[in-house]
């Protein structure tokens, strides 16, 4: 570990000295990328510039306990020598977390997907809460969110909602939210009572920049019409709406949330790239990845990776059995204790397959 951690600082300082090359500092785009890399190492050389600084302590008064002829002082020695092996321990422990491999997409912006799945009107209801709380979510960590579709119905709710989130770690954090979410709840429209079930599908993907996905303008078929709203009646006469077919991969993206043609043009293209790039990295990933991307699953009521018990203000990860007894504020938002742990599970898992 100290050798590749030593790397590690090797590069962290490689990159300090690039960016202040004229050269470089010449080049926007370039000294950007190395801006970029230099972040993603710092806090790895922090921490192992602190590890190395209780090493060092640690040595030395291990050396004065053995010099030491003071009781007293031999006894404060060793109260110190023990708090700094348990400080020692625990850094080792971050050390290897932090050497885990990365997700290249962690820093990325997302585009979120949500879809109504089981449960007519009632999961159309519950994918505008799911939307909601990813908002409020976002709000929270001072994430930016941006709307790029959706298809609204008269209820309230959506049949779709597609939205950008943009801010620093967005897809580290919101990587795990793919697959389908369960609601376990009474209808306003339910006179006798009874519970219901619905389902919304969720689906997370990376932005994709231009660079990393070429998209060549004969691929595409360009569709311009008139927007419309909830039940299809038109909401406007121009033809501002657009619908982009990849011809390749037959992949369908529309957009009219906007005014501008324009406008709606470049989001969708956006949403187009997220997905041709989730498309490539399955390829490049093989069987791993396409479990992943299975868990969106078709919206079917036994295929989920969460459930949201409103009678019983409950919710449930069955993927890590963690169950908590305040829906109500994770509808707000408050949606840290589940991901933190999702998170921590997942670090626990890579480094026990890096250690066998």
């Amino acid at each position: 570990m100290l050798e590749k951690l030593e790397q590690v600082k090797a590069k962290y300082e490689e990159l300090g000295r690039l960016m202040s090359d004229p050269d470089v500092i010449s080049n926007p785009a370039q000294l950007q990328k190395h801006a970029r890399a230099h972040a993603a190492l710092e806090e790895i050389v922090s921490t192992y510039d602190h590890y190395r600084e209780v090493l060092n302590e640690l040595s030395e008064d291990k050396k004065m306990l053995e010099e030491e002829k003071d009781p007293e002082f031999s006894e404060l020695l060793q109260t110190e020598i023990k708090r700094l092996t348990e400080e020692k321990e625990q850094l080792e422990k971050r050390l290897k977390v932090l050497l885990l491999p990365k997700d290249p997409n962690d820093e990325k912006n997302i585009i979120m997907e949500i879809r109504a799945g089981a449960g007519g009107d009632e999961a159309a209801l519950f994918a505008g809460d799911l939307f909601r709380m990813y908002q409020r979510y976002a709000e929270k960590k001072r994430w930016k969110t941006e709307i790029i579709s959706s298809h609204p119905t008269e209820l309230g709710g959506f049949k779709e909602i597609i939205f950008l989130i943009e801010g620093q770690g967005v897809y580290s954090q919101l990587k795990f939210e793919s697959g389908v979410h369960r609601v376990q709840r009474i209808p306003t429209t339910e006179s006798g009572g009874r519970i219901h079930t619905s389902t919304a599908t969720v689906a997370v993907l990376p932005e994709a920049e231009e660079v990393d996905i070429d998209i060549k303008p004969d691929d595409l078929r360009i569709d311009i019409f008139c927007s419309s709203g909830p039940g299809g009646q038109s909401v406007n006469t121009t033809y501002s709406a657009v619908r982009i077919t990849h011809l390749p991969t037959g992949l369908v993206v529309s957009c009219q949330d906007e005014k501008s043609q324009l406008k709606n043009k470049e989001k969708a293209l956006k949403v187009l790239r997220a997905r041709l790039l989730d498309i490539a990295q399955a390829q490049q990933e093989g069987e791993m990845a396409e479990k992943r991307r299975a868990q969106v699953g078709s919206g079917d009521r036994s295929e989920r990776i969460r459930t949201y018990n409103v009678p019983q203000n409950r919710v449930t990860d069955h993927r890590i059995g963690l169950t908590l007894h305040h829906l109500d504020r994770v509808l707000m938002g408050d949606l840290d204790e589940i991901i933190d742990e999702l998170i921590t599970t997942d670090q626990a898992e890579r480094l026990k397959n890096m250690e066998a």
